[in-house]
């Protein structure tokens, strides 16, 4: 069902300022669950709620899907290509630029897709025959809403740029069919809290972005103002969980959710993205690997991820590894 179209700033759901204070209260003890539920979580959920009631979007109304694409225009920040920064981005033609951020802007947007699916199947797997009458009941499902409408959303953005489906390998294929069928509690939510950490701080960025596409820029802001209430929900979910976890329990997650982070941001970008624009293949990709500006940027991305993980006891030595070797840390 459509919602409100509102057009206001994000103003208090920013993805990057702390939740609410979950740990319970000494006054509450008697009222906590035994995995550590308290009423403070149930009231994220309701003010979480309560803030998708008020600003929330309808992407079939509010981009304008027949408006022509300007063809100068980028369709992500160039700072945030691949290639920014090495010597064959030098080398390229502005036509060429253009098309490789086109292409790339929609690698990621169809691999949104595809974790946003893996997310769906989680999200209804850790809700099944819980109470309907929480708080945090009705908002998993408010998300797995808002999630069908961001899949639409970006399968139309990528079909108006005219950019075919980028679909990760079928070694990474079937590791997300084996996590989203196994994954559950803070793994399924370290996952998720990943994946929309990491897209967050480039949106923010493409939303704002002059000489990108206007199609980018609205489904940008769309999905910045409303993945920032899921990241707050994920964060709850998994201090909920992590309460009183046990050493062996948090070593086991911090793995698990480095693991699931390496394959998403490594499927991020395609190699066949560097083929559409005209380029070789095997240099992009080895320019790629070695660009310095590319690592800086997506250890940018996950500031504000890898704090929270240290929070909660989620990055150890061996998951900092993992993130180490995709530029995350």
């Amino acid at each position: 069902m459509a919602r409100t179209g509102a057009t206001g700033s994000a103003t208090g759901t920013h993805g990057h300022h702390k939740a609410h204070p979950t740990e319970a209260h000494p006054t509450e003890a008697h009222t906590t669950k035994a995995h550590g539920h308290s009423p403070a979580d149930d009231d994220v959920s309701q003010r979480l709620l309560d803030s998708a009631a008020t600003l929330s979007y309808d992407p079939a109304t509010e981009i304008d899907w027949d408006a022509p694409l300007p063809a100068g225009e980028y369709g992500l920040n160039p700072e945030w290509s691949t290639l920014y920064g090495t010597r064959l981005w030098d080398e390229m033609t502005e036509e060429q630029r253009v098309t490789l951020t086109r292409h790339e802007v929609c690698s990621i947007m169809t691999t949104g897709i595809w974790f946003e699916m893996i997310l769906q199947q989680m999200v209804l797997r850790d809700q099944y025959l819980k109470n309907p009458a929480d708080a945090g009941f009705r908002f998993a499902l408010t998300e797995i809403a808002d999630e069908c409408r961001h899949s639409i959303m970006f399968a139309r953005a990528c079909e108006k740029m005219g950019v075919p489906q980028y679909r990760p390998n079928s070694v990474i294929a079937q590791a997300g069919r084996l996590f989203k069928a196994t994954a559950k509690g803070e793994l399924a939510y370290g996952g998720i809290l990943v994946a929309e950490e990491v897209l967050d701080v480039m949106q923010r960025d493409w939303m704002r972005g002059e000489n990108v596409l206007d199609i980018v820029r609205g489904t940008s802001r769309i999905h910045v103002v409303e993945e920032s209430r899921h990241m707050k929900f994920a964060r709850q979910q998994i201090r909920e969980r992590m309460r009183h976890a046990s050493p062996a329990r948090r070593r086991a997650a911090a793995t698990g959710i480095a693991a699931g982070a390496f394959v998403i941001v490594s499927s991020m970008v395609h190699p066949g993205v560097y083929t559409a624009a005209g380029l070789d293949r095997e240099r992009a990709v080895a320019e790629v690997r070695a660009n310095e500006h590319r690592k800086a940027m997506m250890r940018t991305s996950s500031r504000h991820l890898m704090a929270f993980l240290a929070e909660c006891g989620l990055l150890t030595k061996a998951s900092a590894a993992v993130y180490r070797r995709v530029h995350m840390l």
